[in-house]
This record gives C-alpha cells, structure tokens and sequence, in this order.
C-alpha cells in the first residue's frame, strides 16, 4: 500500500501543476470534402488522446477549446482521419479525403504491424477502451461474444481464467490459445490491467498464425499496452465500484418437500419414516453461503510525450469479494512503457508490467445444493454450528463450517515481472533491425492452516452434545517459480517499385522457460495445537515425523528461423506467405526435435477494380484465402516426452535385501513429434453505402493430424506414447455492422456475429479405441468430449410394460427406461451411445451503441445453441442428497411420471449416465448493458480537465437458459467440459465508474 500511496503522490504533484500550467485557447474552423469541397456536418473533432471534441454544424463549422499544443482529429464515416498540430493557431480549415478507414488501420501482427488492407487473413481487433469500464479482472473476459470464432467460457470466481477456444477443440491435449503481451509470448495474461490494454488483436487464420510455428494452432490473442500519444501530458484517472450478486438460484426442495421425498424414498426401500425429534428446521443453504460481494477497480495513469521520447505509467488496485462468504481478491498491477527516439532513424524501448495478487481462500457451492434443508444452521447455546443429519453426516458438512470455521485460512499470492527491452535501427533507406530481449519471472506462494472443528450434534448421548470433525491442526506450504526468456532478432526491408509493394521480415527467435515446484505439510502430532496465526504457518512448527512433502520440476527451450512476405500489386492484388522453423529440446533424443510450419495466403480487392470503381453503393470488397500448417507444442503435460518418467516396477530380493525396481512409464515412438493443424479458409470483406455497412464472411476448416495418444498398457506390454490421433474442425464465421449517423447530435451502431462449430474425430489409434474421461468419452466419429451413455426412454410403468421391454438386469417398475439401441432384445453396455455434445452447433453475438449528444447508451448480447451440460452434481451413491423440485414430479403410480424415476436410492440403474442427466446447454444472455455521459466542453473548461465521463454498467442482468444449475456456461479440459460438478455461479454485476482526463 507504501508504493501506491507514493505512486499516486507524486501524481497528484505533477498533475497540480500541469493543471495550472496549461494554456487554453479556442480553435474554429470549416471541415471540407477534399474532392468535392463541400461541408461536412457531423464530423468529429477531438482532442487525441481524449474525449473532449465536438461535431462540425450543419455547415462544416466547429469551435473547440483545447490546450494550445493539443493536436486535433478529425474524422467522418467513409473519410481518413486527419490529425492537425494546434500550435497556437486559433483557426484550422481541414478537408477529409475519401477512404475505406478499415482498411487503413493499422493491426499488430506477429513479429510486427501491418495494415489490415495489406492482409489477406481474419484478425479481428477489439479496442481497448471496450475492455477497460467493464467489470472484469482478466481482459479476456470482456471479449464474450463481440469476436466471431472465439468462444469464451466465463467463471464468476474472482481472479479465475477464463476458458477460451479459438475455432473449436483442435485436440485432445490442449485448447488454451497462445498470449502475446508486447511481444512477449505467453500462456495467460492475468497479470495485465485491462485499463492499460491498447488494444487486443485476436488472430484465427492459418496465414496470420503460421508465423507462431508450433505455437499458433489454438489461435493468438495479442495484447498491446498503452503508449503515450505525440505531443500532449495526460492524466487519466478512473475507477469502478459495484456489487455482485447471484441472480438465478439453484430450485431444490425445503424442509417440508424434503420430508416428503425422503421419507417415500425410505418407505420404497423397506425403512420405517426418519426421525426428524431434532432435524425440525427450514433451511434455505444457499441463503446462508451467498453474499453480496463489493468490488472496486481503480487506476491511475500519466503519459507524457515529447519530439524524442514517449512514457506511460499505469498503476491498477483492485478488490474484488466473491458471492460466497469470505472470499476475496487483492490485486495491484503497474505498467511502464518508454520509448526514445535517439536519432531520426534509432530508437529504444522499454516495457514492463507488474503484477502482485493474494487470491481468494476458493469455496464451493456443492455442499450447499446438496446438505439438507432440515438441519439448523447454528446452536446458540455450544455456540457452534450443528452438524448434518446423520444420513449425510460423514459426507457432507455444514456448508457453514467449511466457509466460517475456516475462513481466512489460507494465503495464495502471485508475484510477476515481466518486462522487455528493444532496440531498432533504420538504415539504407528500405531497411529495419530491430532486437528484442523479454523476459517473464513468475513466483507463486501460499500457506494455509486446517483448525481444529468442533458442531453440535443432538443425537449424541449425554450431556455434552460436542461434534469433533477436525480433532488435529495441520499446516501446509507451497511455492512455485517459472521463468520465460525469449529473444527476437528482426529484419524487416519495405519498399515499393512502382505498382509493385513489398514488407518483408525475416529473423530468428528463441524461447526458454523452466517451472519448479515443492509443498510440504505437517501435523500438530501429539503435541499441542498448532495455533490459528499466519505468522505460524510455516512446516517448521508441528511434528517433524509428520512431515510431507514433495516437488517438480522440468525446463524447456525452442530456437525458431522465421520469414514473412506481404506483397501486392496496385493494391488490390494481395500474396501473403510465411515460413517458420522451430527446434526443441523437447524432442531432441532421436533428431527429430526440427519441425517446418508455414502459410500462403492471397486475396483481390475486387471494388479497386475499373468496373466497380463508378458504383455508388461497393465501398469495399476483398476476396481472400489462406492455407497453411500450424503446430501445438503441447504434449499432454509432459515437457519432455521422449524421456518418460521413473515408476516404481517389481523389486528383485538378493539375500537380506529389498532392491527396488524402476521402469519407464511408457515406452515413446521413436518417430514422436508435434502435432500439426492443416488449416484453410475461404471468404470475403464487403464494405457498402458509404461505409455504413461492413460484412465479413469466411469458412474455415482445420485437421489436426499427428495428436499425441497415450496407448494403454495391455498384457506383458507397458503403455505407449505415439502421434496417432486426427480431429476435424470446421465451420463458418459472420461479422457485421451498421453505423447511421442521423444528425450532428445522434448516432447509432448496430452489429452481430455468429460461429458455425462441426468438431469430429476422425482417428486415434486401432478399431475401438477410446478416451474415457469420466462421463466424457473421445471415439473416432463423434465430436471430442461428448457424453457416452444410455438413453432414457419412459419409466415402468407396469408389470406388463416391463414383461414385453428387451431384457434389463436388475430394473423394476419405476425405473428409467433404456432404449436397445443394438436391437438385441437385451439393455446391456453395448447399448450406451452419444447423448450430448458439450461443443455448440453456433455461437452468436450482437451489440447497439447509440450517441445523443453526451451520452451514449450500449448493449452487448450474446449465447450460443446446440450444446449440452451433463448435470453430475446430484448423480451419486454414496451419500443422501437434497433433491431439485423437479423430483416432486416422480414416478409414484401408474402414469405419474414418465420421466422422473421411483424415489429410491438403491435403484443402481437409475443412476447410470444416460439422457436423464442430460439438459439443454443453450442459453441467451444480456452481458452488458451501459449508459454514459461524457460532460460538456464549458464545465469541463471552468473544471481545467480534457474529459469527463460518468457511467452505469450491468453485467448478466439477465440468463434465458433451461440448465437447472446455476449458469449454462461450463468449461473444463481439452476431453471433459461441459460436466456440472456444482459449477460456482456466475453473479449479475452493478457498477458506476468515473473516468476522468486532465
């Protein structure tokens, strides 16, 4: 708190003082068509770097007060921006010339920037003031549903990652995308302030991600940080504060619904009623975990720029309480970005972010939905909270202890610096060197401590009534450190001959990183009680025969020759082809650790040619394609794969003595190496009605070829590792929008989105194998991760019904229903087949933003259709659960029910994974909603600020889905996702911000 309290200190001094240092002057002039000159009402003039602007009246005038070196920016829809230096002038005529503005921004590509009409791929940019005022820790999360391709699977739990697949699930190892953060490549970017994010380049094609070699198959995400803007000193300050809630709650029965099930469900098993002398309550446990949590997101930054040198200093706090009790987020972040232009053609940089974090003491939900609702919560006279019936009592706690007896008991904190250093010379005129050093240096910790507990239990005998569940203190710790070092050597030659233009960059990279890890814990023994104080909870203090411990680690380097080539011909024949060659020393033991990646894309500006150039409605309209091969360095965990581990194997006896034997834990092909992704796409750019209409369009279709399969052990043969596995994705992707500016006053923007998803396996290994992954199975045919079950078909109804089914074992009237699929006239194994898929037929989203003079009003919407959840979190044996309502509907006659199953808890069948558990994974979902003012130009000059702006935001307002769980948005591995364990909700969030300029 000592360095943010000095941080912003000195802030507030140079800020006073450039408060009352700054001259304002007013500045009015006429905006023109260049070609025609004509007026232009309802252009934008502003301040760069701000939001303080205007628009020009019905006759192309305006009038601005701004700083006397303030540089101005005009822009119009279907015109190039133009940007004028003030310089004291107090009157500035400008004339806007025609362009397709899209085409003209600049995109940050891999290993460089390019503008987006000199690119032949699909890279979609999303601005970073987009991410900044939206309640979210981690950047990515802002993203859900504005970006056609990405599917983002959100988490309510502060600080967790999101999970995000780019184009479907390429394979069975890995589905995380690659993170670039200023050229530094990465495996997440929580440690990123999303109000100092730029911008964020999402980059989907096999032409843009070719140059990432075996890194680019699951997509990139590059993030740019902010940089100061040429010219101006700006402070900015903003800040959020809001509250969080659980809107959906789960519908399970209370006491007396409870009753009634269970003591039917006993009746059915041959048991006499429960006694309920002591077991009288009505408690709603979900009620009882859930709180509003307060969140508060704050940041300052300042950046000043002169002819020589541009700085930028962003410093972030955030808090953040979760929806259960006692969980909370710390986090501060510092971002630092410098550049020196030394001489006209030599520059230095330097950019770093920091990052310190203390993450929340993680709760479930699980024992809420499912402790009874007939215990009490608290017994007032012990003073302690009361134990579970005993039907549940060994399994299942009082929610209330886990969150209150052991609240604040563990200490989580991440520590990163990751920063990096460059250099770049221009020289004989078409030539640019540009040398980079990044380095990222991760260290993780945490401890924690388990307490003795104590409940009250009624039904013990005696006086006293004192319940130990915990009757020995623990202590444990654990620490990580990762380091990543990356270096980038860069060529790049630019130049144009004629019609003919050209940018090409060739270099060479290399990567190391390395993790190491140890935990160890203790028990209090038979000594005294290890006290509840974090300044003990260390493995020093406890019992030294109790200890435990262990730890890991492993190292990895890649050494990477990489081209580029971007040419076109007038412009409007466009070839893009890259080349990269990776090594590792993954797979360096039989020589096969150098592995070729590249791409060819091309496409043609079709409104640049003679016959469109007079059409009054074709603004734009690119044709492009791309094909190439991608990799994925993942190996399912292990950095070394030609190496395999050390096993215990069987120990041989010499006389007296015991040698223990060691084995490989598979034995790895010779021939083993990365997998590969062969990508193409097809589609085209359409930009029509003076640019009010934008339309992308593409069909994209990946192989993944070589994925790396672990072949299982069978008789006298230990298990394998081998490159046998294919999967298929493909698809089509839609983008649109349409801006209407209506007068010089009111404005609006309308645009959507929407991903097709088709994911097949189309190999593993032999006939008949198969991945299993708890409910979730991989076969050759059927999409990655789908459920693997029964189908439900009815219940018994009768003794006659049952009689004329196909055979089942065990099954009686009341029973779920099999369907025989094989037709054999008997329910057995042989009859489980598909009965969901996690992965989506399509993913849409669509957004409006409208203008009216200060304030602005915006909506993101977003959802996806045709995937389905497997609901596990009430699937069980071994304990008595609480029940959804929906059991109030179950089969307890002739034509009761034909869905929900007789009450009884020893119906094994009943049980097993079929569509009864299967539910509807679609859903549609308000996930902004925003309304601003941006404070007008006399209050803001009697205030001495650039901008002022005030907003309102509601995240998940509203959830239309049929999941009975607490939100349909499930995640999980590369195998297993879309099981719902007792996923942790997903809250509706208010918030109110400030965002303010001077």
């Amino acid at each position: 708190m000592k360095i943010i309290t000095y941080c912003l200190a000195a802030s507030l001094f140079f800020l006073s003082n450039y408060i009352w240092a700054q001259e304002l002057i007013t500045v009015s002039g006429v905006v023109r068509d260049a070609e025609t000159g004509e007026t232009i009402p309802g252009a934008t003039v502003k301040a760069k770097g701000s939001s303080a602007g205007t628009q020009t009246d019905i006759d192309g005038a305006y009038t601005l007060q701004v700083d006397a070196n303030e540089t101005l920016v005009f822009s119009f829809i279907s015109y190039a921006i133009q940007e004028v230096a003030v310089n004291n002038q107090t009157q500035i005529n400008v004339e806007l010339a025609s362009s397709t503005q899209e085409l003209d921004q600049v995109v940050v590509i891999g290993y460089g920037t390019a503008t987006k009409r000199d690119l032949t791929g699909s890279i979609a940019t999303v601005e970073g003031e987009d991410v900044a005022n939206k309640p979210a820790t981690n950047p990515v999360a802002s993203i859900q549903g504005k970006v056609a391709g990405v599917q983002i699977v959100n988490s309510g739990r502060p600080g967790a990652e999101p999970d995000v697949r780019i184009r479907g699930t390429n394979s069975i190892n890995s589905v995380k995308p690659l993170y670039v953060v200023d050229g530094i490549l990465n495996d997440n970017i929580n440690f990123v302030n999303p109000a100092d994010i730029e911008s964020m380049e999402i980059l989907k094609d096999p032409s843009s991600l070719a140059i990432f070699g075996v890194r680019g198959a699951n997509g990139v995400i590059i993030v740019t940080t902010k940089q100061a803007k040429a010219g101006q000193l700006n402070f900015n300050f903003n800040s959020t504060i809001g509250i969080k809630s659980v809107q959906d709650r789960m519908e399970l029965t209370d006491a007396t619904e409870f009753k009634l099930l269970y003591d039917e469900q006993l009746a059915n098993e041959g048991n006499p009623p429960y006694d309920y002398t002591f077991w009288n309550a009505n408690t709603d446990w979900q009620d009882q975990i859930f709180q509003q949590g307060i969140l508060n997101y704050n940041n300052l930054s300042v950046s000043g720029a002169s002819e020589n040198n541009k700085f930028y200093m962003g410093l972030g706090y955030t808090t953040e309480e979760g929806i259960i009790h006692h969980e909370k987020l710390n986090k501060i972040t510092l971002t630092i970005n410098d550049e020196l232009q030394v001489t006209d053609n030599l520059r230095f940089g330097v950019n770093f972010n920091g990052y310190r974090s203390q993450l929340p003491q993680g709760r479930s939900v699980a024992s809420a939905v499912r402790a009874a609702p007939i215990a009490p919560v608290y017994n007032e006279e012990y003073g302690l909270y009361h134990t579970m019936p005993d039907f549940q009592r060994a399994q299942i706690w009082n929610p209330l202890v886990d969150i209150m007896d052991r609240k604040n008991t563990a200490i989580n904190r991440e520590y990163r610096a990751v920063a990096s250093i460059f250099g770049e010379i221009d020289f004989l005129e078409h030539f640019t060197f540009k040398a980079n050093f990044l380095a990222d240096y991760g260290f993780n910790q945490g401890r924690s401590y388990s307490p003795l507990i104590n409940v009250y239990n009624p039904d013990i005998e005696g006086e006293d009534k004192t319940h130990n569940l915990e009757s020995v203190t623990r202590v444990s710790q654990n620490q990580n450190i990762f380091t990543k070092v990356q270096t980038d050597w860069l060529l790049t030659y630019k130049n144009s001959f004629g019609d003919h233009n050209l940018t090409a960059t060739a270099g060479w990279t290399s990567y190391y990183n390395s993790y190491e890890s140890t935990n160890a814990s203790r028990t209090q023994g038979s000594g005294d009680p290890i006290p509840n104080d974090p300044d003990k909870w260390y493995v020093g203090i406890g019992a030294s025969d109790t200890q435990q411990g262990n730890g890991s680690a492993w190292e990895r380097a890649t050494l990477s020759f990489l081209a580029r080539a971007l040419y076109n011909y007038k412009g409007k024949y466009l070839l893009n082809a890259s080349f990269r060659r990776d090594g590792t020393s993954g797979f360096y033991k039989y020589g096969n650790h150098w592995q070729n990646f590249g791409a060819i894309g091309a496409a043609w500006v079709v409104s640049d040619e003679e016959f469109l150039l007079d059409n009054s409605t074709i603004d734009r309209l690119k044709i492009k394609g791309s094909y190439g091969v991608l990799g994925n360095q993942n190996t399912g965990g292990n950095q070394y794969p030609l190496f395999p581990l050390l096993i215990a194997g069987n120990s041989a006896v010499f006389g007296d003595n015991i040698i223990p034997a060691y084995e490989a834990e598979y034995i790895p092909d010779r021939d083993l190496q990365w997998e590969r992704v062969h990508a193409w796409e097809a589609g085209f750019e359409l930009a029509a009605f003076e640019n009010r209409f934008s339309l992308e369009a593409v069909y994209y279709h990946k192989d993944t070829r070589g994925i790396i399969v672990t072949v299982p052990a069978s008789l006298g043969v230990r298990a394998g590792l081998s490159n046998p596995g294919e999967v298929r994705n493909k698809g089509i992707e839609l983008s649109t929008s349409w801006t209407q500016n209506f007068n010089e006053d009111l404005s609006l923007t309308v645009g959507g989105n929407l991903t097709t998803m088709d994911n097949e396996v189309t190999k593993l290994l032999d006939e008949g194998f198969d991945i299993f992954d708890g409910v979730s199975r991989t076969s050759v045919g059927y999409p990655i991760g789908y459920f693997y079950g029964y189908v439900s078909d009815g219940i018994y109804q009768t003794n006659e019904e049952f009689r004329v089914s196909p055979t089942h074992p065990n099954a009686q009237i009341g029973d779920i229903k099999f369907q025989d699929t094989d037709n054999n006239g008997e329910i057995d194994e042989a009859d489980r087949t598909i009965i969901g898929n996690p992965t989506p037929d399509l993913t849409y989203g669509f957004s409006f933003n409208l203008n009216y003079k200060g304030f602005d009003l915006g909506a993101d919407f977003m959802g996806v259709y045709g995937n389905e959840i497997f609901r596990n979190w009430n699937r069980n044996s071994f304990a008595q659960f609480n029940f959804l309502t929906d059991r109030l509907e179950r089969w307890h006659g002739v034509g009761t029910s034909n869905w929900e199953p007789i009450m009884d808890s020893g119906r094994s069948n009943n049980l097993l994974p079929s569509t009864y558990f299967i539910e509807d994974g679609s859903f549609f979902r308000l996930r902004n909603l925003q309304l601003g003012y941006n404070f007008n130009e006399d209050l803001l000059t009697r205030l001495k600020v650039k901008s002022l702006r005030i907003f309102v935001n509601a995240q998940n307002m509203f959830t239309l889905a049929n999941n009975t769980g607490y939100t349909p948005e499930i995640g999980g591995s590369a195998t297993s996702f879309g099981v719902d364990n007792g996923t942790y909700p997903v809250p509706t969030i208010y918030t109110f911000g400030v965002n303010l300029n001077f």
